[in-house]
């Protein structure tokens, strides 16, 4: 997968917006980057310890930062900053934004989880 031609925060840094040669526009709110964050905090060292991460409804973008020529490491206002986004990952993310988050919100729906904190 070829770098995104622009990543793009939005002012309020609840929206990031990434632009790959070639697409239209993904739009990823900050909530959904955070709670499917690629960090092993987050999706564990196999499927069973993957965490479902409530409470991060108001989570914002604090900042995004290159990882070689392959990534971006984006810090949230929580403070989570061991994802590393993969090119191949916001690309995947950009096409199943919808699928993904309708599955958070069954996940938090079947453990009783709420997106507030």
């Amino acid at each position: 997968m070829t770098a995104p031609k622009e990543l793009r925060v939005s002012k309020d840094r609840k929206l990031l917006s990434v632009t790959f040669p070639g697409h239209q526009p993904f739009e990823l709110p900050a909530e959904l980057l955070r709670v499917a964050s690629p960090s092993a905090e987050v999706q564990g060292h196999s499927p069973e310890q993957r965490v479902t991460v409530p409470g991060k409804r108001n989570v914002t973008i604090l900042k995004i930062e290159p990882v070689g020529n392959y990534a971006v490491r984006i810090t949230f206002d929580d403070f989570h900053d061991t994802g590393i986004f993969t090119w191949n990952y916001l690309h995947t993310l950009g096409h199943e934004k919808e699928a993904r988050w309708d599955a958070y919100l069954a996940e938090l729906a079947e453990k009783g989880l709420s997106r507030d904190r």
